[in-house]
């Protein structure tokens, strides 16, 4: 909604009334505008008229036929009348004789541009022109003044609620992270007491296997060595159908076995991942981390989801794991979320893929100096910065041309909307229905590569194709 205060409104009716109202979107148009125009060919005592109705007009928009033809700010028409003989030559001639000593260069803005946007061009102009009114082109031919003061108060409150929403979010976020850190402990402490019944059960289904084979020669043995039958012993075999006994035993004790090791491979992914908090880096195995992260997820992996795993030759790596099993859990958590959606929309032949190998980066890959944005066609690249000044030093002194790791995981899915790319790294931005994100994930885990591991999260996404994200960490 448009305020205009033209020639007619009463010098008490003050022009920042809607400033409280604004939001961090708010454009140009929500502001209280003015709408005083003059013909370039009227006598400049018009302009002196116009002026004086209300003193808080800060200038007046000259047109010719219609037309923008210029605009003469407050401060410059009455600069031009203080000096000698000023009153005589302008006020009994037409305003264009003025216009020709009080040109200068306008700032046309759309109306639907951005506070914030309209107060940095407004800031980068000459310093004589710096408090000159701004032109607000609302259509083709209505364009109505801005009074610079304005501006600056609009943009010093929206700086306010940016500042407060800041201080939301990062106390948002503290809150998160002692709700993930509490809960890393609350498994960590789970998983450890499960461990040693786990293990239990896994050391005596060994044993009771064992058994079970001797118990079976046993008996097989007894068998062979019995001259005549005993009908006692047949009718006990019938009765408990023996056969089936001696061949079901076996692979319920195998079936035991089975689920024990998975179990412990469960609890011993688990009891890694809550290790969201180490203090110090530590050799691991980067596939033994992904497929415990695989195993935890594997209830939504049964829904149809095929994984292809392209492992390369790639060494140990020194790392804090369960931080980094914490970004694996966040992009395929996100993979299978959008192979789902996928699905609803008619999407066959789900598939996540994940490969790994070592490369080689040049010294331009490691430290990109900002956000790169390639284009091509309906596909883009953004590759985050790694700034130095957040990494650890001892990950600062990697040579040129050194070894990097890279995981790469992607989906065929529905891809992600290019108009959002760039905001996905963004803290609390979710597409998500509330209660199933947070807007955490991904901004944790640039976090996480970029400043604990001194490297990179990029990403490809084509619509209707699918998403790729790339961790490289350096091996050093």
């Amino acid at each position: 909604m448009v305020n205009v205060y033209d020639m007619e409104t009463p010098s008490s009716v003050l022009p920042f009334s809607s400033i409280h109202n604004l939001e961090l979107e708010s454009t140009l148009q929500e502001l209280s505008l003015y709408d005083v125009q003059v013909d370039i060919n009227e006598p400049g005592i018009i302009l002196t008229q116009k002026l004086e109705v209300n003193p808080l007009i800060p200038g007046v928009i000259l047109t010719e036929e219609g037309q923008l033809s210029g605009m003469i700010s407050r401060r410059r028409f009455l600069e031009r009348l203080s000096r000698p003989y000023g009153r005589e030559l302008f006020l009994q001639r037409s305003i264009r004789s003025l216009q020709r000593f009080s040109q200068t260069e306008l700032l046309v803005l759309p109306g639907n541009t951005l506070i914030v946007e309209a107060a940095h061009h407004a800031v980068q102009r000459s310093p004589e022109l710096l408090y000159e009114p701004i032109v607000v082109q609302l259509t083709e031919n209505w364009h109505q003044l801005l009074d610079i003061q304005q501006l600056l108060v609009a943009q010093s409150h929206i700086n306010q609620l940016t500042t407060e929403l800041l201080r939301q979010q990062a106390q948002s976020q503290l809150i998160q992270t002692e709700k993930l850190a509490s809960l890393g402990k609350m498994v960590a402490g789970v998983s450890h007491e499960i461990r040693n019944p786990v293990n239990c059960i896994l050391g005596n289904s060994g044993c009771l296997s064992n058994y079970y084979q001797d118990l079976m020669k046993l008996i097989k043995t007894y068998e062979e060595n019995t001259e005549k039958p005993c009908a006692l012993i047949d009718d006990l075999k019938a009765e408990i159908d023996f056969e089936f006994l001696q061949q079901d035993l076996g692979e319920v004790i195998k079936s035991i076995v089975v689920s024990s090791e998975r179990l412990s491979q469960l609890v011993n992914s688990l009891h890694s991942f809550s290790h969201v908090g180490d203090n110090y880096r530590r050799e691991i195995n980067i596939h033994d981390c992904i497929d415990g992260t695989l195993l935890i997820l594997k209830n939504r992996l049964k829904q149809g989801i095929e994984v292809i795993k392209n492992y390369g030759d790639i060494p140990l790596f020194k790392c804090y794991s369960g931080q980094l099993s914490q970004v694996f859990m966040n992009l395929i958590s996100n993979a299978i979320d959008a192979l789902e959606e996928g699905k609803q929309n008619g999407q066959i032949s789900p598939r996540i893929e994940i490969d790994t190998q070592v490369k080689m980066l040049s010294e331009e890959q490691i430290y990109p100096a900002q956000l790169a944005q390639l284009s091509q066609g309906n596909r883009l690249l953004y590759s985050l910065p790694t700034y130095k000044e957040t990494i650890d030093q001892d990950i600062l002194n990697i040579d040129v041309n050194s070894e990097w790791l890279s995981i790469q995981i992607r989906d065929n899915g529905n891809g992600i909307p290019p108009e959002i790319q760039s905001r996905i790294f963004d803290t609390f931005f979710t597409t998500k229905p509330a209660g199933k994100g947070t807007g955490l994930g991904l901004a944790i885990s640039y976090q996480i590569i970029s400043e604990k591991h001194g490297g990179q999260l990029n990403f490809i996404s084509t619509l209707g194709v699918g998403t790729e994200f790339e961790i490289l960490l350096p091996i050093f």
